[in-house]
């Protein structure tokens, strides 16, 4: 066969083939398209759910998922009604199960405290409680200020101490409850999450020195040994001398009084004796 004649059947040939191969998956493209996808409907939030919320069925919608859903997805809206959002849901978001409280538990601020836990209310002022210094979810540090009782040198004044440390804020600025107007009502406290031992501390400091939060770092979550501060370091030599004790002055001794000395007096046969005191001597 004519050389000629057999590369131009082999070039006509491969290009049928890419041609056809070419063909094959654009068609295959369009059916692909053309087929339902398999989806699963989950339970989802209608709008933006503050936490605290008590679900209802108007607070909900669905939305459709395909592949593999999220770990604790919920697809029966009667697992949710009357459950509380212990976090913040966005709109259409599938609603979880970790994001929810127990069943029963109701909704506000206990349904966001975790077993063993509490929940301890601390008055700050305008700046922390209103102006956002603090939110939910923040971590702070407890600082206390003022004089200890019985302190060994009252002379420093105030002093302050780091009581406790990257603790968990539930709450600030406004509370759960609605009032008449259905909006919140502003409050002076912070909900901090702490243990129960934490919570008789504050407890007990609440009505006896300042308290105030400092904020700090999330993801900072070293415990740190801080000595405290006294007012009286603050000011002049934090390394004062140490003051010099005061040498006794020496008394010089008195002298000794003179001895009185006798003369004895022989008048005939008679003898007698006479004492006299001897004179001072004059320096």
């Amino acid at each position: 066969m004519n050389r000629r004649l057999l590369t131009i059947l082999l070039t006509a040939f491969t290009l049928a083939l890419a041609s056809a191969y070419l063909v094959y998956r654009a068609i295959n493209g369009r059916l692909s398209a053309s087929r339902p996808v398999a989806t699963t409907s989950l339970v989802a939030a209608n709008a933006d759910i503050k936490l605290g919320t008590i679900l209802t069925s108007g607070d909900l919608t669905t939305v459709a998922i395909a592949g593999p859903l999220p770990k604790g997805a919920i697809q029966d809206p009667k697992n949710v009604i009357g459950r509380g959002v212990v976090s913040d849901l966005y709109q259409n978001e599938p609603i979880l199960e970790s994001r929810l409280a127990a069943a029963g538990s109701g909704g506000g601020l206990a349904a966001t405290i975790p077993p063993g836990m509490r929940a301890c209310a601390v008055k700050v002022d305008d700046v922390v409680g209103v102006a956002g210094f603090v939110t939910p979810g923040m971590r702070v540090d407890v600082l206390i200020s003022g004089v200890p009782p019985g302190a060994p040198n009252p002379a420093e004044g105030t002093q302050v101490e780091t009581i406790l440390q990257n603790i968990q804020v539930l709450s600030a600025g406004t509370d759960y409850q609605k009032d008449a107007d259905g909006k919140a009502k502003p409050v002076q406290v912070v909900n901090l999450l702490v243990t129960p031992e934490q919570a008789e501390i504050l407890s007990l400091i609440g009505n006896q020195v300042r308290i105030q939060l400092v904020l700090r770092n999330p993801l900072d979550t070293t415990i740190a040994t801080i000595p405290g501060t006294a007012m009286g370091s603050l000011f002049g030599n934090k390394n004062p001398a140490p003051v010099k004790e005061r040498a006794p002055e020496r008394v010089a001794p008195k002298p000794a009084a003179p001895k009185p000395f006798s003369i004895e007096v022989i008048n005939g046969t008679q003898r007698s004796e006479q004492k006299f005191s001897r004179p001072e001597e004059k320096p």
